[in-house]
């Protein structure tokens, strides 16, 4: 199952723009970014650049912080898939 980048159409319009565009078309990620008219953080929408990141809120200052810590979510989150655990 592919990682899920959301975004909010708003956020989108006045912060996010660059994010989306650099998340759909890097060569090395293979994640699903969709855009919905709301994700219900009105307040964080308005205030500064946000996305959620398999649901998990994820929020920067700049949009460019915000690609750096989405990456590294994604990151963190593959390496916690790949983890050996004892059965």
């Amino acid at each position: 199952m592919k990682p899920l980048v959301e975004f909010c159409a708003s956020n989108v319009s006045s912060y996010t723009q660059s994010v989306v565009d650099a998340l759909e078309n890097d060569p090395e990620l293979d994640v699903d970014v969709l855009e919905y008219g709301c994700l219900g953080y009105c307040g964080e929408c308005y205030m500064q650049p946000f996305a959620l990141v398999n649901g998990n809120l994820v929020q920067a200052e700049t949009s460019e912080e915000l690609l750096t810590k989405i990456k590294n979510k994604l990151r963190e989150e593959d390496e916690m898939m790949n983890l050996d655990f004892p059965l």
